[in-house]
């Protein structure tokens, strides 16, 4: 990844954000309990990062504490709002957990896929750029 040298990590409350010179936006997720709060804060972050408009992440995932209901619920509805797709590159079984966590089952407001690889979820990620 060398080509991203110059760009700078920006650091949030509960992710730390890189954008690549292709567009596609980097977070380094963090052990925090999300709230409707922080998240809020977040989605304000990364529309600041983006320009307001709407690019793929990739996200390396971590182990954070499960989010109450309604925050799971504020969070999925926020993704469509900041994001065309997204990439969940962890461990194998932690994308899944979260996944079933967020979604519960219903369908992602957009186009989900976990990784244990980051070049392939980076693949991926560039038809919806």
């Amino acid at each position: 990844m060398g080509e991203d040298r110059d760009n700078q990590l920006i650091e949030g409350e509960i992710a730390d954000y890189l954008l690549t010179d292709t567009g596609i936006l980097i977070s380094y997720s963090k052990s925090v309990l999300r709230t409707v709060e922080n998240i809020s804060a977040n989605v304000a972050l990364v529309k600041k990062i983006t320009g307001n408009k709407k690019v793929p992440v990739l996200i390396y995932l971590k182990n954070s504490p499960v989010p109450d209901k309604e925050t799971r619920k504020f969070s999925t509805g926020q993704l469509p709002q900041i994001y065309t797709a997204m990439a969940m590159v962890s461990k194998p079984g932690l994308a899944q957990f979260i996944m079933r966590i967020l979604f519960n089952f219903q369908n992602p407001p957009i186009p989900i896929k976990s990784f244990t690889d980051d070049k392939k979820a980076m693949e991926w990620l560039t038809q919806f750029l």
